[in-house]
């Protein structure tokens, strides 16, 4: 276990490598900077204004360099500008030049600044980190266990009334994207159009005092989306044990229906559902983009749109940083899973 497990933390380390090489190169490009340099400037800057403005910053270096430099693996640039000012990436306000560091990246903790909101890159992930992780908690803490009731119940009795009912529900819940059922519980719980105006149609308090009232409609809003996914997986998995030999045998032996399910065909069926739960994870962080912007709710997915939408280049790679590793390790958390859940699988 323990050498399977290095050696995908190798392959891991060597897939963000490459993913967070190819963001870096578009987000690279020169018609990205030439905007970015609008932006800091005046969207009437000649070509030779944005020119000087590029390489004053660093930006006109090769992208290899650049990269490097991003991660903290070779020197930060040092520039003389046109107007004779020496500039440097690892330069701090109010620090002597002398006295800067030559390693400056991802590595060193220096994540860069965003040219949006004006503070550290870092200080923004992490604090829009911790708001999407209190809501992927509750989410997780009403989807998962109800996914799994409910495929349970479907898959006990393949075909029966409750299995049609609770299978129909699923695929409704699935098919229906998140901006239209969120609209719908607004319309339905939080505007005073209906009347009900039981909890409040935006969730922005809820990032500092998050209550039953601010957090509901969000968090019910993305279980009830990737419910029906874990459901209809655990259904058809359960529908495909109940039919297994072993549990065939343990009815004709008059084993409890009851124990059958629990003891024997449960913890089979739960193999192919724990990896569409593991899938959640970086489902969560990044796909809930349309419910945190429905409910003004600042988390992890309205700061990517932020990024992406204002060319915050440093930003918006550190947000793919986050996105690549949480993908990676529950990839990783879900392969260790399966050993555990299923002792049939060995590793080579």
């Amino acid at each position: 276990m323990g050498l399977f497990i290095l050696r995908r933390v190798g392959v891991m380390i060597l897939t963000a490598l490459c993913l967070t090489f190819v963001v870096f190169f578009l987000t690279n490009l020169y018609p990205n900077l030439e905007k970015l340099a609008k932006t800091q400037g005046n969207f009437r800057m000649s070509d030779e204004a944005v020119e000087t403005y590029l390489a004053n910053h660093g930006y006109l270096q090769p992208t290899p360099l650049k990269y490097a430099q991003w991660l903290g693996v070779a020197p930060g640039w040092v520039i003389e500008g046109s107007d004779g000012e020496l500039r440097g990436r690892c330069f701090e306000p109010g620090l002597p030049a002398e006295e800067a560091p030559t390693f400056c990246g991802v590595l060193q903790g220096d994540w860069g600044y965003s040219t949006v909101f004006r503070e550290d890159v870092a200080e923004i992930v992490s604090t829009r980190l911790a708001l999407t992780g209190k809501l992927m908690f509750w989410v997780m803490l009403l989807m998962v266990p109800s996914a799994l009731i409910i495929g349970v119940l479907a898959g006990m009795r393949e075909g029966s009334a409750t299995d049609r009912t609770l299978s129909t529900v699923s695929i409704t819940t699935t098919a229906t994207p998140e901006y239209v059922s969120g609209v719908i519980l607004i319309a339905v719980f939080a505007s005073s159009a209906v009347g009900l105006k039981w909890f409040n149609g935006t969730a922005t308090s809820a990032m500092e005092d998050a209550n039953f009232e601010n957090f509901f409609l969000p968090v019910l809003t993305i279980a009830l989306y990737g419910m029906g996914y874990i459901a209809r997986m655990t259904r058809a998995s359960m529908a495909e044990v109940m039919t297994a030999q072993y549990i065939r045998t343990a009815r004709l032996k008059g084993v409890a229906f009851r124990n059958i399910v629990l003891k024997h065909a449960l913890r089979n069926a739960l193999i192919a559902p724990f990896t569409v739960i593991m899938l959640q994870f970086p489902w969560l962080l990044n796909g809930v983009v349309i419910v945190e912007t429905l409910f003004n709710y600042k988390g992890f997915g309205w700061t990517l749109v932020q990024a992406a939408g204002n060319n915050d280049i440093e930003l918006l790679l550190g947000v793919s940083v986050v996105s690549v590793f949480v993908v990676l390790i529950t990839q990783l958390l879900s392969d260790i899973g399966y050993v555990y859940l299923n002792p049939r699988i060995r590793i080579s």
